[in-house]
C-alpha cells in the first residue's frame, strides 16, 4: 500500500541519524511537512548525522522539512517546538517519537554493574519525553478531532532485551501507548507503538565487515535479514494513511506485521525476516556468543503468529 500525506503536518524526534532519519526521511517522501529534532542541528547539509543533512534528503526528494534543534529532555524546548508547529501550520497530524539514550554500553554487564544513571536516562529519553510530546501534540490534536501519535518501542518491552534499564523503558513506552490511546479515543486520536526488528542504521552498518559470501556480519551474524530505517517509515505512513487506525490504537506492532497486513515491503520488494528470538530464527547453537547477550535468555515469542504484539 503505497500511502500519501501531502497537506499534513509531522514530527519525528531524534531524526538526525539511523531510525528516526529512515523515518523522516520516508514521511517527508510522502508529502507530509515534516519537523525534525534532535539536539543539534549539524554544521551543513553535508554533515552526516545531522539534522541539516535529514532536512537535504527530503527537500532533494521534492519533501518540506523544518530542522528545529531540540533536547526532549527540556520540557521548554520541546513546548517551543509545538508552539513554531503551531505559529506556522495551524495543526500537528502526526507525531513519531524516536528519540532514546545510546544503549551500547549496556549490553554485555549485568544490571548491578551498570551505573545506575543508565535507569534515569533509559526513562528520561523515551517514556518521559514521550509522555510530554504526546501531551503536547493531543492539545493540537483533540479539536481537530484526529491524529496520531506512533511510539517506537520494542519486544524489550516484554523480554529480556539488551539490559534491564533498556527493558524498563521499553515497557514504561508501550503502557503510555495504551493508557494515552485510551484516554484519547473517545477524542478520535490514536497512538500506537511499534517494534521494529533488527534495523540496520548507518552507526550499525559502519560496525559490520562482509562476511564470506559477501553479506554484512556483525560479531560473528549474518546481519542481512535485518530491516532498513526506511521499512519503520513505511509502517508509520500505512498507519497514519489507515481510515481504521483507532482500531488499532494502543496496541504494539512488529513492523514486519504491518508490512504483511498493509502491503508494504522494502524498496527492493523484499520483505524482512519475521521473528523475534535469534534462537527461534537461527536455533540455539548457532547464536553467536555476542548476541547471546543482546538476549539473554530464551523466550516464548509472543505474538509471533502474526496476531498483536502485545
Amino acid at each position: 500500500m503505497a500511502g500519501r500525506l501531502d497537506g499534513r503536518v509531522a514530527l519525528v524526534t531524534g531524526a538526525s541519524k539511523n531510525i528516526g532519519k529512515g523515518i523522516a526521511v520516508e514521511i517527508g517522501r510522502a508529502g507530509a511537512a515534516v519537523y525534525l529534532t534532535a539536539r543539534t542541528l549539524g554544521t551543513g547539509a553535508d554533515e552526516p548525522g545531522s539534522l541539516r543533512s535529514t532536512a537535504a534528503e527530503i527537500e532533494a526528494s521534492g519533501g518540506q522539512a523544518f530542522p528545529v534543534a531540540c533536547d526532549h529532555t527540556d520540557d521548554a524546548a520541546t513546548t517551543a517546538v509545538f508552539e513554531e508547529i503551531a505559529d506556522r501550520h495551524g495543526r500537528i497530524d502526526l507525531v513519531v517519537n524516536v528519540a532514546s539514550p545510546d544503549f551500547s554500553s549496556m549490553v554485555g554487564p549485568a544490571f548491578w554493574e551498570l551505573p545506575f544513571d543508565d535507569m534515569t536516562r533509559c526513562l528520561a529519553l523515551g517514556p518521559r519525553s514521550n509522555f510530554v510530546t504526546t501531551s503536547l501534540a493531543a492539545r493540537m490534536m483533540i479539536p481537530r478531532g484526529e491524529g496520531l501519535v506512533i511510539n517506537v518501542s520494542s519486544h524489550g518491552a516484554v523480554h529480556h532485551l539488551l539490559s534491564v534499564p533498556y527493558g524498563a523503558g521499553k515497557a514504561a513506552i508501550d503502557k503510555i501507548t495504551a493508557d494515552t490511546a485510551l484516554e484519547l479515543r473517545s477524542h478520535g486520536v490514536a497512538v500506537v507503538s511499534l517494534w521494529p526488528g533488527l534495523v540496520l542504521t548507518e552507526g550499525l552498518m559502519a560496525l559490520a565487515a562482509p562476511g564470506p559470501d559477501g553479506r554484512p556480519q556483525l560479531s560473528g551474524l549474518d546481519i542481512s535479514f535485518g530491516e532498513s530505517p526506511g521499512f519503520t517509515g513505511k509502517a508509520c505512513i500505512a498507519l497514519a494513511t489507515d481510515p481504521g487506525v483507532l482500531a488499532r490504537s494502543g496496541q504494539a506492532f512488529k513492523t514486519t506485521q504491518l508490512a504483511r497486513e498493509y502491503g508494504f515491503a522494502e524498496d527492493d520488494g523484499s520483505m524482512p525476516a519475521e521473528f523475534l528470538s535469534l534462537r527461534d530464527y537461527l536455533g540455539e547453537d548457532r547464536v553467536p556468543d555476542y548476541w547471546k547477550m543482546v538476549e539473554r535468555f530464551a523466550f516464548t515469542p509472543t505474538g509471533a503468529d502474526g496476531g498483536s504484539a502485545r
